[in-house]
Parts: C-alpha cells; sequence; structure tokens
C-alpha cells in the first residue's frame, strides 16, 4: 500500500515516501499533529480552495493515508523520515491504516523541529 501521491522529486517522479521503519518493523506515525497541520483550523498551509479536500478524497479513494508534510523529502527538514499524518489518521479509517495496525503497528514519532544551532565559541 502506497500513499497517496503528492510529492514528486526534482525529476518529476514520485518521492520516495517509505512510512515503514525497517529496525522496528513498524509504520511511523506523527505522535501529535505537526504546528502547520493542514488538518488544523486557520488553513496553516495556505491552501488552495478545495486543496484538502482533493487530497483527503485521493487518499480515501485509495484506502491509503496523508504523509505529514514536515516529513516529506525536501521539505523544511530534510532529516526526518516519512511518517503518517496525525491529523488524517485520526479523522479517517482507511484500508491502509486499519491493515497497519493489525498487523505490524505504528510507532509514534514526534513533529520534526529545526536543528538545533550550536554557537561557537568565542576565540580568545
Amino acid at each position: 500500500m502506497k500513499p497517496a501521491p503528492h510529492s514528486t522529486d526534482d525529476h518529476g517522479q514520485q518521492a520516495d515516501l517509505n512510512v515503514g521503519d525497517p529496525v522496528l518493523g513498524k509504520s511511523r506515525l506523527m505522535s501529535r499533529q505537526c504546528d502547520t497541520c493542514i488538518f488544523a483550523p486557520g488553513n496553516r498551509m495556505h491552501l488552495g480552495p478545495g486543496r484538502l479536500r482533493a487530497l483527503v478524497t485521493q487518499a480515501r479513494e485509495q484506502d491509503s493515508y496523508i504523509v505529514c508534510h514536515d516529513t516529506l523529502p525536501h521539505y523544511l527538514y530534510p532529516q526526518a523520515k516519512p511518517a503518517i499524518c496525525r491529523g488524517f489518521a485520526d479523522r479517517y479509517r482507511t484500508r491502509a491504516l486499519q491493515l497497519i495496525e493489525r498487523l505490524w503497528g505504528f510507532v509514534e514519532v514526534d513533529p520534526p523541529q529545526p536543528a538545533a544551532q550550536h554557537d561557537s565559541p568565542a576565540q580568545g
């Protein structure tokens, strides 16, 4: 089962959105909605009219899920591994989410944060 396609790489190919954790054998699920979740009130991602509905419709028609935008490759946090959007998972019970839960389970991951910035020590 694949996530609903909505991200492409620099060559226009579907980006690798594997939410599986190979060490734990579980799928990554956000532990909570990220700060700009597309399901949060107020359209924090500034989606165009009908875009959220289209994403949800596509994921539901494919019995799939939506990957959190904060974990998409080449977004704000390149170190983040793809994870299932908590906002979507809390609202919809697609076949993919049900199978993942029953067969392997989820490992919850926190939303990515900016890399810690370290001040270089003053040289004296």
